[in-house]
C-alpha cells in the first residue's frame, strides 16, 4: 500500500457512509476487520459490521462533513477526522429518548490497512457533548 492509495480507500468508505451505500463500506473491509466501538466493545468481522451498520441506520441518520483524511508514510496506519451532522431517529439502548433531534459534533476514525482492505476500524467522539446536545433538544 502506499500513502495515496490508502487515502483514496479511506475516501471511498466515507464517501460510502454518506451515500449510505453499506456494501460499498463493507467491500473496503477485510473480512476480518476489528471494529472498536466508541466507548463500547470490540466486534470482530464484516458480518458483525454489517449488523453495526443496520442497527445504527435504524437510530441514526448522519453524514460526514469538514473531512481530513492523515495517511502515515507506510500507507498501514490512516485517520480521519470530521463533523458529524445527524438525526437521532428512534431511542438507541441506554441513550435518551430520540425524538428527531438533530446534533453536529466532531469525531474520528482511526484505520489499519493491509493488503488494500481496512482491517481495523477505531471511532472516536465525545459521547457526553452528544448527549447533552440530544437533551437540549
Amino acid at each position: 500500500m502506499t500513502a495515496q492509495s490508502t487515502a483514496a480507500l479511506i475516501r471511498r468508505y466515507l464517501d460510502a457512509f454518506n451515500a449510505r451505500d453499506f456494501d460499498a463500506m463493507l467491500a473496503c473491509l477485510s473480512e476480518d476487520v476489528v471494529h472498536d466501538i466508541n466507548q463500547g466493545g470490540r466486534e470482530i468481522g464484516r458480518d458483525a459490521f454489517r449488523w453495526f451498520n443496520a442497527r445504527m441506520a435504524e437510530h441514526y441518520e448522519e453524514t460526514l462533513g469538514d473531512i481530513v483524511v492523515m495517511v502515515d508514510d507506510s500507507g498501514h496506519h490512516a485517520a480521519a477526522e470530521f463533523t458529524v451532522r445527524g438525526r437521532y431517529l428512534k431511542t438507541d439502548e441506554g441513550l435518551p429518548e430520540a425524538t428527531g433531534q438533530s446534533y453536529s459534533l466532531t469525531a474520528g476514525i482511526f484505520f489499519e490497512v493491509e493488503d488494500g482492505a481496512v482491517t481495523r476500524v477505531s471511532t472516536t467522539y465525545n459521547l457526553p457533548a452528544w448527549i447533552a446536545q440530544v437533551q437540549a433538544g
